[in-house]
């Protein structure tokens, strides 16, 4: 092995097992913990409002586009709408592009929710075994 490539420090999985030692960095992770759950929570759920509201909005568009489709098929005027049809077309590209950034936004966001609960479960099974063990 390097040198370099040795490290004196322990890896994370090497002192999942010392959490018991330790109350104060339980104390701290716990209270860590709680201050970021509701966090993504509410992010989570704002990002899932904002989803909804573009696919309504997206929907919306689709429904104008078809309309001045329409108008512009039935008026036999000089008025040239294909330009605004193109912009609503740009936009209705643009909100689905945000649309799936907004997925995958939300699918990380699950993602991070459910590792903070798998991690709470584990820290509580770890704490109570280790009370267990402490009383006589």
């Amino acid at each position: 092995m390097d040198v370099d490539s040795e490290s004196p420090g322990t890896s994370i999985d090497e002192n999942t097992e010392n959490f018991c030692d330790n109350p104060t960095r339980d104390t701290l992770a716990e209270g860590l913990m709680g201050l970021i759950k509701p966090t993504v929570d509410q992010l989570d759920e704002r990002v899932r409002a904002t989803r909804i509201s573009q696919l309504e909005l997206k929907q919306c568009i689709e429904t104008l586009c078809e309309e001045l489709k329409k108008i512009n098929e039935s008026q036999q005027s000089t008025v040239d709408l294909d330009a605004y049809v193109k912009k609503l077309i740009n936009a209705k590209q643009r909100v689905t592009v945000l649309s799936n950034i907004l997925q995958n936004v939300q699918d990380r966001l699950n993602k991070v929710h459910s590792s903070i609960e798998k991690e709470t479960v584990k820290r509580k099974i770890i704490l109570n075994n280790t009370i267990e063990d402490q009383s006589p």
